[in-house]
């Protein structure tokens, strides 16, 4: 991995808190995990309509995105197949397979059916903003800071993408995460290199005090 790499964005969600670049930008504390993420939504005042027939963990995943991309204008700056998505999680889409399978109990849901691939997060926040770069979804015990490293940079360095938004999104009922990083070759005024240091600084920054030192 090589310096020439850097995280122009994080975001987080976890906890009912939204945290952009380390800040918190929106909090619900009364919330479950589904009525959360729509106050997000709306807070977000995204345009998706296609929103409230998706899963939890795609939800959280296009939300997080939209954080990770405001006024971060990429798709001017980069082709639609120069931009990637690399994810990774513990339970896969075992939230969705829950509720697919007590639902097809009395009548299988071929709405819910689509959700029961963790990889459909990422077909959504493609689709939302027409990126059609390099993608991959992988499922790890725990977040393996090492391996996104080593997996984007070979992508960014090896000219396969120019811009790739990578992490963690996991979530299963009321225990949810996402970790979102924009990776570039260029430098922005807020951006960090991208190493193995600083992805494991944004992704604990929850649980840390906002403004943490990333990056110093």
């Amino acid at each position: 991995m090589t310096a020439t790499n850097h995280i122009t964005s994080h975001c987080v969600i976890s906890n009912n808190v939204v945290y952009s670049n380390g800040l918190p930008v929106f909090e619900n504390k009364d919330a479950d995990a589904g009525a959360f993420l729509l106050s997000v939504y709306q807070f977000l005042e995204v345009k998706y309509p296609k929103f409230y027939k998706m899963d939890n963990l795609s939800k959280m995943g296009l939300l997080a995105a939209e954080v990770l991309l405001k006024n971060n204008p990429i798709s001017e700056l980069y082709e639609e197949n120069e931009i990637g998505i690399v994810l990774t999680n513990a339970n896969s889409s075992l939230d969705a397979d829950i509720k697919y399978y007590e639902g097809a109990k009395t009548v299988a849901s071929p709405a819910l059916f689509v959700y029961t691939l963790p990889n459909i997060v990422i077909g959504e926040i493609s689709i939302k903003n027409k990126f059609k770069g390099e993608n991959a979804f992988f499922v790890f015990e725990t977040f393996d800071a090492a391996f996104v490293a080593q997996y984007v940079a070979y992508l960014l360095n090896n000219n396969i993408l120019q811009a790739c938004i990578c992490g963690w999104v996991d979530l299963l009922k009321e225990d949810y995460k996402a970790v979102l990083y924009l990776v570039e070759k260029r430098e922005s005024d807020v951006s960090v290199p991208f190493t193995v240091e600083n992805i494991n600084k944004v992704y604990l920054s929850d649980t840390e005090k906002p403004g943490n030192d990333i990056g110093a």
